[in-house]
C-alpha cells in the first residue's frame, strides 16, 4: 500500500506500531477475562485499570468516570438514551445541532418516537453553533444538551466552554461527541464544564471496536448494556482488553505528540488550502477558516459530482471522502453542508480531505496536482459549466 495516498484519516486510522505491539500480548499471553476472579486474570484487570487511569488523566476526569464502550456511536447513544430514560420524570426535552454525526440524530429521532422533544440547533455559515439560540431554546423541561466538539466533516471546533457554562448555570446535563477532537485538542473536562463525552480509538491510531464514555460522578444515568456486573454495572459484556489496552498507549502516544503533531498538520492543511483556492477556480472552503481540526480540509468544487471526484482521485492511489452521502446510498447531499447554507448542487461536489502526522508535502503536492486535473476533466463534461463559461465570457 506504500503507493496509496491516504487522506481520510477522520474516518479511520491505522494502528500505530507501538499500539499493536502494546496490545499483542492480551491476545496471546494474558488474555484472560479481566472480571475473573483468579490470578491469571489479574494481569488483564490490571491493564485496564491502567488504561482508564491514562484516560482519565488525559481529560482531566477521576478514574471512576471512564466507561470502557464498544465505540463512538454506542457512547453517543448512551449519553442520550441513558439521560432521556433516567430523567423523564424532569423533563422530556434535549438540545442539540444539525450538524451532529448520525449516531447522535438517528438516537434523537429514535428518541422522539418515545415520546421525548428535540431541538436542533442553527449554525452559521462557518459551523459555529449559535449560543443565543441554545440560551433560547432552554425549557423548564430540558434535561440535556449534546453538541460536538468538532465537526467531523468540516472540522470546524465549537464553543464548548462557552457551553458548559450555560448548561452548568441551568443545571442541565452536557454531553459532547469528542471522536474527532480527542486525541486533537487539549480537553479538560473540568474547565470546559463537560457532564459525558464520547471517544473512540481507531480515530487516534488505535484499534477499532473500542471506546470511552466520560460520566461526571454526580450524572444520573441508567446502563445502556445489560447483562453483567463489568463496567461497575453501567456497561455489561467481557473486556475487549486487547481493545482497552490499545486505546490507551494511543491516548498516551496522542498525549505526547499533540502539540508538535498540531504544528505539523496545521502547516500542511494550511498548504493545501491555500493551494487549491488559488489554484481550482469555482472553489470553497468548507468550515471555519482558523478554529477548526488541525488536520481537516473540506472543499467544494462547483460543476462537479463528489462521488465522480472520488472515484477518480482513488484511480490515482488518493484516498478522501465526499461531502455528500450518495456513497451510502442516499441521493441526498450532507446535511452538515446543508446546515451550513450551501445549496444542493454545490454540497454535491465536496471533497474532504483529512491528513496525519504521516503525511508529507509531497503527498499534498501530488493530491493537488490529481485534484486540478480531475476537476477540470470533470468540468469539461458538465453542460452547466459550459454555459456558465459562456454566460461570464
Amino acid at each position: 500500500m506504500s503507493d496509496v495516498i491516504y487522506l481520510d484519516n477522520a474516518a479511520t486510522t491505522k494502528v500505530a506500531p507501538e499500539v499493536y505491539e502494546a496490545l499483542k500480548p492480551y491476545f496471546e499471553e494474558y488474555y484472560g477475562n479481566a472480571a475473573s476472579i483468579y490470578r491469571f486474570a489479574g494481569e488483564s484487570r490490571k491493564a485496564v485499570e491502567h488504561a482508564r487511569e491514562v484516560v482519565a488523566n488525559f481529560i482531566g476526569a477521576n478514574i471512576n468516570e471512564i466507561y470502557f464502550t464498544g465505540g463512538g456511536s454506542e457512547s453517543d447513544n448512551w449519553a442520550l438514551i441513558g439521560t432521556a430514560f433516567s430523567l423523564k420524570d424532569k423533563g422530556n426535552h434535549i438540545i442539540t445541532t444539525k450538524i451532529e454525526h448520525h449516531a447522535i440524530l438517528h438516537t434523537c429521532d429514535f428518541l422522539e418516537k418515545q415520546g421525548y422533544e428535540i431541538t436542533y440547533l442553527d449554525v452559521d455559515d462557518k459551523g459555529v453553533v449559535d449560543i443565543q439560540q441554545l440560551k433560547d431554546a432552554i425549557r423548564p423541561t430540558t434535561i440535556l444538551v449534546s453538541v460536538m466538539f468538532a465537526n467531523n466533516e468540516i472540522g470546524t471546533i465549537e464553543p464548548i466552554k462557552e457551553i458548559g457554562a450555560i448548561t452548568k448555570e441551568k443545571g442541565i446535563y452536557f454531553h459532547t461527541d469528542a471522536v474527532q477532537a480527542y486525541g486533537h485538542v487539549r480537553i479538560n473536562v473540568d474547565e470546559l464544564g463537560i457532564d459525558m463525552l464520547s471517544a473512540s480509538g481507531h480515530k487516534i491510531n488505535g484499534p477499532k471496536g473500542v471506546g470511552i464514555m466520560y460520566i461526571r460522578n454526580s450524572v444520573k444515568i441508567g446502563s445502556f448494556i445489560h447483562g453483567g456486573a463489568q463496567e461497575r454495572g453501567r456497561r455489561a459484556g467481557t473486556h475487549n482488553t486487547p481493545g482497552i489496552v490499545g486505546f490507551a498507549k494511543a491516548t498516551e502516544i496522542a498525549d505526547a505528540k499533540l502539540e508538535s503533531r498540531k504544528v505539523y498538520e496545521e502547516e500542511l492543511r494550511d498548504y493545501l488550502i491555500n493551494r487549491i483556492l488559488s489554484e481550482v477556480p469555482y472553489t470553497k472552503l468548507n468550515g471555519h477558516e482558523t478554529v477548526r481540526l488541525s488536520n481537516n480540509a473540506n472543499f467544494s468544487f462547483r460543476f462537479i459530482e463528489g462521488e465522480s471526484l472520488l472515484i477518480m482521485l482513488d484511480q490515482r492511489g488518493i484516498c478522501g471522502s465526499s461531502g455528500s452521502a450518495c456513497t451510502s446510498g442516499s441521493l441526498d447531499p450532507s446535511h452538515v453542508l446543508l446546515a451550513i447554507g450551501l445549496p444542493h448542487e454545490i454540497a454535491h461536489g465536496s471533497l474532504r480531505l483529512t491528513l496525519s502526522d504521516e503525511t508529507t508535502k509531497d503527498d499534498i503536492d501530488k493530491t493537488i496536482d490529481a485534484i486540478k486535473v480531475v476537476v477540470d476533466r470533470l468540468r469539461g463534461m458538465s453542460p452547466l459549466y459550459e454555459d456558465f463559461v459562456k454566460n461570464n465570457k
